[in-house]
């Protein structure tokens, strides 16, 4: 009798990540980024056989949506990844821009996103903006103003999200509610620290495992 022996190849899955210092992780190691957080989970879980490479982030600390656009335009990538996410909008509010030139270029940027996700927006996730001025760095700020405009530009990124059929990850909710604990905060008391970008991870790698379970 033969015997038949099967080859067991396992999907290797590739992950870009888009943003700006909340993508690169400020003031924490690489590591403890929320996009190599991500990465470890899906790693590591037990609901899907998924093994991913380390994750490819297109961010700098500063960055708006015009910024990050001019970035990918120069830079070399895959033609295709598996998975997408774009966290950006937080410095076009910094620098007093409008919401709605934001959406114009947010638009712009999610559907290249959609693009390096080989057309398939179900692959593509957006994370909101955090709320900076929750945090001790907006000291002496109207942090109630701040508030309302931050909104105003996550508004526009989950209206847009929806457009394209992209998911959208609220993480400002639980965000606001850390953004004066130290133990959530980086050094320089503006950017998160791995415990708070730990829960940002936990929301994404349990929406991506949700897709590519289907």
């Amino acid at each position: 009798m033969k015997q038949l022996f099967y080859l067991h190849l396992e999907m290797i899955y590739t992950y870009l990540a888009l943003g700006d210092s909340y993508t690169i992780g400020e003031q924490v190691n690489l590591a403890e980024s929320f996009p190599y957080q991500t990465v470890q989970r899906l790693r590591q879980t037990t609901v899907g056989d998924w093994q991913f490479t380390a994750p490819e982030i297109i961010a700098k600390t500063g960055w708006t949506t015009d910024e990050l656009n001019a970035a990918i335009q120069q830079t070399t990538l895959l033609t295709q990844y598996d998975v997408v996410s774009l966290l950006i909008g937080v410095n076009n509010h910094y620098r007093a821009r409008s919401a709605a030139a934001f959406k114009d270029e947010f638009t712009q940027l999610l559907q290249k996103a959609i693009a390096f996700a080989g057309g398939n927006s179900k692959n593509v996730f957006v994370l909101s903006i955090p709320d900076w001025g929750t945090t001790p760095f907006a000291q002496g700020r109207d942090r109630e103003k701040i508030a309302n405009e931050i909104d105003a530009f996550n508004q526009v990124c989950k209206n847009v999200s929806a457009t394209f059929a992209c998911t959208f990850i609220d993480i400002t909710a639980s965000q606001r509610e850390d953004g004066n604990k130290m133990d959530f905060l980086a050094g320089d008391g503006l950017h998160p620290s791995s415990k708070e970008y730990a829960k940002w991870a936990d929301k994404l790698s349990a929406a991506i495992g949700a897709k590519l379970n289907r």
